[in-house]
Parts: C-alpha cells; sequence; structure tokens
C-alpha cells in the first residue's frame, strides 16, 4: 500500500474517520455506546446516530444490512479513489451517493467480501 493514502499531507486521504455498526434496536444501542464511549451522541435520528471520539466517528444504524461493522476511510476525491481500489482488485459495491449536505459515500468488497468504505466531505 502507498502510505501517501492514509495521512492527510499534500491533500491526500486522511485515514479511517468513521466505524458504522449496524443495529437491530437503535435506542439500546445508543444507551450502550453512550456508556461504552462516554459521549453523548452528536447526531441522533430514527436513521443514524452517531458518536464522536477523538479522530472517530462511531455511526449505529438501522438500516445497515452488512454482516458487522463498516469502516469509511475519508478520501479527498472519492471518485478518483474508488475506481484506484477497483482496479487494484476490489468490486465496486455500491456507487457513489450523497447522503446529505454534499457528504459522499461508497463502498467495495475485497477478495473475501469484505465490505470498505469510502465517505468524502464536502
Amino acid at each position: 500500500m502507498n502510505p501517501k493514502h492514509i495521512t492527510k499531507e499534500n491533500g491526500m486521504d486522511q485515514g479511517m474517520r468513521l466505524l458504522v455498526f449496524p443495529v437491530k434496536d437503535l435506542a439500546k444501542a445508543k444507551a450502550l455506546y453512550r456508556e461504552l464511549l462516554g459521549v453523548d451522541p452528536y447526531a441522533d435520528a430514527p436513521y443514524y446516530v452517531g458518536f464522536r471520539t477523538g479522530d472517530l466517528e462511531i455511526g449505529l444504524d438501522p438500516r445497515d444490512q452488512t454482516a458487522g461493522p463498516l469502516p469509511y476511510w475519508e478520501v479527498d476525491d472519492i471518485r478518483r479513489r474508488l475506481k484506484e481500489l477497483v482496479d487494484a482488485g476490489a468490486r465496486q459495491d455500491q456507487d457513489v451517493r450523497d447522503v446529505g449536505g454534499g457528504k459522499l459515500i461508497a463502498t467495495v468488497k475485497d477478495a473475501d467480501g469484505n465490505v470498505i468504505g469510502l465517505t468524502q466531505s464536502p
């Protein structure tokens, strides 16, 4: 892996900034993660609850259908990075889409079926 994609230098990617957990009972999950992380959620909606802890956001998604937590890497150019990952052997899972306020997300799967998310802030 090219280390230029790990840190935010000269306009490069920033690394993993978001970890989303699929949940069945949002209220119970919110109470548990509030206790675990020791902070109240900064985003609290029926479709997503988000906690900020240091440089990492922990998200709870009752609509997520993944088998486990989904890591998202913050990137500067999501379309370019998506193409680079596909060229490197990933399989595109979800194309780039706006999830609100100009925030873009996309996902790929590695050779073993693990889902990797990309996110680009406005």
